[in-house]
């Protein structure tokens, strides 16, 4: 049986329940477009984060559950709270505003994305499908991409080694949907197999998932407490990665392209230096890297970033804050294990620009990268 759960104008089918029945009633005044949502569950988790923010807007719910309200009607339920409680924080953003004379920093407003393919069950693929609705399908190991594939976005959640075979198997009209999440210098592979006209997205991961299933932690920072994580705006499913990022409580940045180049860039300098200082040094801690070797991996993460600059002029560097930037990330992942791997991906394009200058006849950008 069903019933329907007026918010104002927005009616929501919540199977499970019978007209009239007292298990759930909420009514609101929601100035929304009339519509009927049909969402699977989405986890109890995040109807758990929602439930609180819900509860102290401007409207009353009061909401009584049984093992008669199955899994869709909790998934009903968890679209109505997801919207009240973007809702009231949009509202907060505004009463915070006009006390601190700021400009307000507004919540997504809800939004609703075709469900995704995951293409990876590792741990990143798993937390990536847990910050989803329950709906997304996941594609491991050996299986063909699927032949009636929703329209959303194609997370690709393999080791960088396995790119090539994975677009070779996506819908050559499907490879704009593409969402890539690898750690290295991704940038001319995808340009050489994919061309400069396909709008993929390419999320720069810097919240960690300790072990498969486990929720993710957000890669914030003592010079960065708002996060790290970022994401390219003109990618085509931009607004959908920050969205399953943002209501799963993690932060991701929209980054324009000259914004999100140099991001990238950042990123693949600090892990090219800490793990190499590290492997150097038996396999050190990344935080023992930062603490007991500080002078030698800002120093290379200065030549790493000249070299950078050598083949990009448009990335400018403030030379010291990027090194505390840095630093202060590997005091955040201090238990990381430091260790040289997918040496084409990650260490090997720098080592590449070296080759290109002494070519040339110019000065080795980063000799001391070279010489380790």
């Amino acid at each position: 049986m069903v019933v329907s759960v007026v918010v104002a104008s927005w009616a929501v089918q919540v199977p499970g329940m019978a007209a009239g029945s007292s298990h759930c009633q909420i009514f609101a005044g929601l100035d929304a477009r009339s519509s009927a949502l049909q969402y699977p569950m989405p986890s109890l988790r995040r109807l758990g984060r929602c439930m609180p923010d819900v509860c102290n807007a401007s409207c009353r719910i009061a909401v009584g559950l049984d093992a008669r309200l199955g899994s869709q009607g909790v998934a009903a339920l968890g679209v109505v709270a997801l919207a009240f409680a973007r809702r009231q924080q949009r509202s907060q953003a505004v009463c915070r505003s006009a006390i601190q004379k700021e400009t307000p920093r507004l919540a997504p407003v809800i939004e609703e994305y075709p469900p995704a393919v995951i293409i990876g069950g590792g741990r990143l693929g798993q937390a990536l499908y847990n910050m989803g609705l329950g709906v997304d399908i996941i594609v491991r190991r050996g299986d063909p991409f699927p032949a009636s594939a929703p329209e959303g976005p194609i997370y690709v959640c393999t080791r960088n080694d396995d790119l090539e075979e994975v677009i070779e198997m996506v819908p050559r009209e499907r490879r704009e949907d593409l969402v890539f999440v690898q750690n290295g210098v991704l940038l001319p592979f995808l340009q050489r197999e994919l061309g400069n006209s396909v709008a993929i997205t390419i999320l720069l991961v810097y919240f960690t998932v300790d072990k498969k299933g486990e929720p993710p932690l957000d890669g914030k920072t003592d010079t960065d407490p708002e996060g790290l994580t970022a994401v390219n705006c003109n990618g085509k499913w931009s607004r959908e990665v920050r969205w399953r990022l943002y209501t799963s409580g993690l932060v991701c940045h929209m980054f324009r392209p000259p914004e999100f180049v140099q991001a990238y860039w950042e990123k693949n300098i600090w892990i090219a230096s800490y793990m190499m200082i590290g492997a150097l040094r038996d396999g050190l801690k990344v935080g023992e890297v930062e603490s007991l070797h500080r002078n030698e991996v800002d120093e290379l993460v200065q030549q790493l970033a000249t070299a950078v600059s050598a083949v990009d002029r448009s990335v400018r560097w403030d030379r010291m804050g990027l090194c505390e930037r840095l630093a202060a990330y590997a005091r955040s992942v201090a238990h990381f294990p430091t260790e040289i791997k997918e040496f084409s991906w990650r260490n090997g394009p720098f080592y590449e620009i070296t080759l290109a200058a002494k070519a040339a006849g110019r000065p080795d950008p980063c000799p001391q990268h070279t010489a380790g």
